[in-house]
């Protein structure tokens, strides 16, 4: 009886564990694709500002 509920009690602290580890990653997730997306805008307004620039300076 004792064993049985010392695995009971060792596979609820693995959900336990594995949740704030799945937790984390998918968090760590969300912020990389924030990251990502912000750079990107970035890239894509400076690209557009230095041709629309160059396109001036040659007219």
């Amino acid at each position: 009886m004792g064993r049985i509920l010392l695995i009971a009690a060792a596979v609820i602290v693995g959900f336990f564990v594995l949740g704030s580890i799945i937790s984390l990653i998918f968090g760590a997730l969300k912020w990389v694709l924030i990251i990502g997306a912000v750079a990107l805008i970035v890239s894509v307004v400076v690209k557009l500002t230095r041709s629309g620039g160059s396109r001036d300076h040659y007219a």
